[in-house]
């Protein structure tokens, strides 16, 4: 394993899948092969992006167009991009992201009904030829998701849509990984968390290998 290139790995899956905790262990499992690693997420990851993470969950915000919306997922990206996750990786940092542009296809595009060619022009635009090393993809069903994420308070502006909206999103999801094998793990998150961490922990060992 190389100490010398930075690897990027992004963390994906509905309300309700456990990412918070799930991004823990992973964090915990990539130090404890002695690498150097950066925590962030999007929206968000520079100040900018936290301002206009703010922006897409506030649930007052109800008259935001979707056109507005997937801009403002790649305006966010673009600053990530230049300020954290490619300096980062030029220093040899691994990246570890809760979401990235999986996620804009999947609720901008399936969830939203966008235009997935515009979504890609976007992409190409944003980071052409750049994608994570791996995705870790936490699937469950969407009632249990929903259930889980009614437990953690106020919803945002997201957490409001309708299960049909979630499951078109899912459904996203599992299309991409099943596109791309090479990148995506898909991890069952329905099952009892220690049985889930214990996946993770052994996909992420197995992957590991191979760098």
């Amino acid at each position: 394993m190389s100490d010398q290139q930075g690897r990027f790995i992004t963390l994906e899956g509905v309300e309700g899948a456990g990412k918070s905790s799930a991004l823990e262990l992973i964090a915990d499992e990539i130090r404890d092969h002695g690498v150097p690693l950066q925590i962030t997420r999007e929206p968000g990851g520079t100040p900018l992006g936290e301002q206009i993470r703010d922006l897409l969950l506030d649930h007052r915000q109800r008259e935001m167009a979707d056109d507005t919306e997937t801009l403002l997922v790649f305006a966010a990206r673009a600053q990530h991009l230049h300020q954290v996750i490619l300096p980062s990786l030029a220093a040899g940092t691994w990246v570890l992201s809760d979401r990235f542009t999986d996620a804009t296809y999947a609720y901008q595009g399936a969830g939203r009904g966008g235009d997935i060619a515009r979504i890609t022009q976007l992409e190409n635009w944003v980071h052409p030829g750049f994608t994570p090393d791996l995705t870790l993809l936490l699937d469950l069903p969407v009632e249990l998701g929903l259930q889980r994420a009614s437990m953690r308070g106020i919803p945002d502006r997201f957490e409001r849509e309708p299960a049909a909206f979630f499951q078109t999103v899912r459904d996203c999801y599992l299309e991409r990984a099943a596109s791309a094998p090479n990148r995506f793990r898909v991890i069952d998150a329905s099952r009892p968390l220690d049985q889930v961490q214990e996946t993770l922990r052994q996909t992420l060992r197995e992957w590991l290998a191979t760098i």
